[in-house]
Formats: structure tokens, C-alpha cells, sequence
């Protein structure tokens, strides 16, 4: 075995500068809860459940996701968050706002259809009348 492998009879076996520790306690745990719990402002008397899993995770080398979220992360993004498993969902038909028509047109659309009507009008009035002018 190279040294850099783990063995996996000694999980829960603690090294230090290669030298073993031995398995891990309750009482080594307790102590990093205790740690834990001041790096997140409470005291000794205020330990968490929490505070024990991370310390027994971080101690053994557990991972700290459990298999639950494991598989969420190696989930498609597109699969992550389905309310409804196999429902595609329906779409919603859109409502006119206050300021739309029933063609969903806005006030300022609306006003710049006008605008280009009375524009177009005013150009074929002109028209007619320099081709009237012309024919005299």
C-alpha cells in the first residue's frame, strides 16, 4: 500500500505528524463541539446537536453532506427543484395590464399608432393637393 492511501480499517484514527493518535473519543468530540459552538459565539453550556455531528464529521472524515444532498448535487441543474416529479406544468394565459388594450397595446403605443396614421393622412392630403395644383 503507498504511503498516501488511506486504510479503511483504521477510519476514526487520528495522526498527528504521521504519528497515530488513536481512534477518536467522546471526549474529543465534546471538545471540538465545545470549539466549534465559541467559533459561532455560544458557550460550552449552549452545544448544539449540530455541533457534535460537524465535530464527529470533521474528526473522522466524514463527509459533511449527507447522501441526500449528495445526490441533489450530482442531479442536472434542470432536475434540482421540482415541486410536482413528472409535472410539466401548465402556462398561464398572460392578462392585460391597466395601461394595455385588448390587443396588449400600451398607452404609448397606442399614441404612436395615432401619431404615424395622422402623419401618413397628412402626407397623402399634401400629395393630393400638389397633384391637383399640378393638373391646373
Amino acid at each position: 500500500m503507498e504511503p498516501n492511501e488511506t486504510n479503511p480499517l483504521k477510519d476514526g484514527a487520528l495522526t498527528e505528524n504521521s504519528r497515530g493518535l488513536g481512534t477518536v473519543t467522546m471526549k474529543m468530540i465534546k471538545e471540538r463541539a465545545i470549539e466549534i459552538a465559541a467559533m459561532n459565539g455560544r458557550g460550552a453550556s449552549e452545544l448544539k446537536p449540530t455541533d457534535y455531528v460537524a465535530a464527529n464529521q470533521e474528526l473522522t472524515g466524514q463527509p459533511s453532506v449527507t447522501p441526500e444532498e449528495a445526490a441533489l448535487e450530482d442531479a442536472p441543474e434542470s432536475e434540482r427543484w421540482d415541486p410536482v416529479p413528472g409535472s410539466t406544468g401548465q402556462k398561464t394565459p398572460a392578462t392585460p395590464s391597466e395601461d394595455e388594450d385588448e390587443e396588449g397595446r400600451s398607452d404609448n403605443e397606442k399614441l404612436v399608432d395615432e401619431g404615424i396614421n395622422a402623419a401618413e393622412n397628412d402626407n397623402a392630403e399634401q400629395a393630393a393637393k400638389d397633384a391637383a395644383e399640378n393638373n391646373l
